[in-house]
């Protein structure tokens, strides 16, 4: 997959709406990347922002699969796609980050409380709130505090009508991150 594939994806998929949310898959995207564009994200991180949930568009089970009790293990969908194209900078954090909300629901207080019933479902599909043990393990590997990051952007990416620059202007950060062969 190239980063024109991407662009194409998100053209033909992203106006989906994002499952029970108010936006749309590519206002989702284009919101989260711009909450760590804003933080001073690197370009991998905001490249991981865009794309981690590129998984729901790769792999597309139809509108809302967890009320239908499907997890579509969007996490690792796009991985084999976007594994010719970026590193474990980018990836790793893609990946990781439905464990990382795993993990904020066992450590950080009322976090569990601002979910969205979506994002409640789909976490009983993954696994469910991780043990002390389970969090301590997710949080000690490479990479799990930008998967936390992803997460907290990913959550803030969900508001309707609010402003984000278009996926045009996400491209030259696209191409920043990519892997240096």
């Amino acid at each position: 997959m190239s980063i024109s594939d991407i662009c194409i994806l998100f053209g033909r998929k992203g106006g989906r709406t994002y499952d029970g949310e108010p936006v749309t898959q590519l206002e989702h995207a284009t919101q989260a990347a711009a909450r760590a564009e804003a933080a001073g994200a690197p370009p991998a991180l905001v490249a991981a922002a865009l794309l981690h949930d590129l998984g729901h568009l790769v792999n597309d089970q139809g509108e809302t699969p967890t009320l239908r009790g499907v997890d579509d293990l969007h996490q690792s969908a796009a991985l084999p796609f976007l594994r010719g194209l970026y590193g474990d900078d980018v990836l790793a954090p893609i990946e990781l980050h439905v464990d990382a909300k795993r993990y904020l629901c066992a450590t950080r207080a009322g976090y569990f409380d601002a979910l969205s019933v979506d994002s409640r479902r789909s976490l009983a599909l993954q696994g469910g709130i991780f043990t002390a043990e389970e969090a301590g393990a997710f949080i000690a590997q490479p990479y799990a505090r930008d998967a936390v990051a992803v997460r907290l952007w990913d959550d803030l990416a969900k508001v309707a009508g609010a402003a984000a620059p278009p996926l045009a202007h996400f491209v030259p950060i696209l191409e920043a991150a990519q892997r240096v062969t």
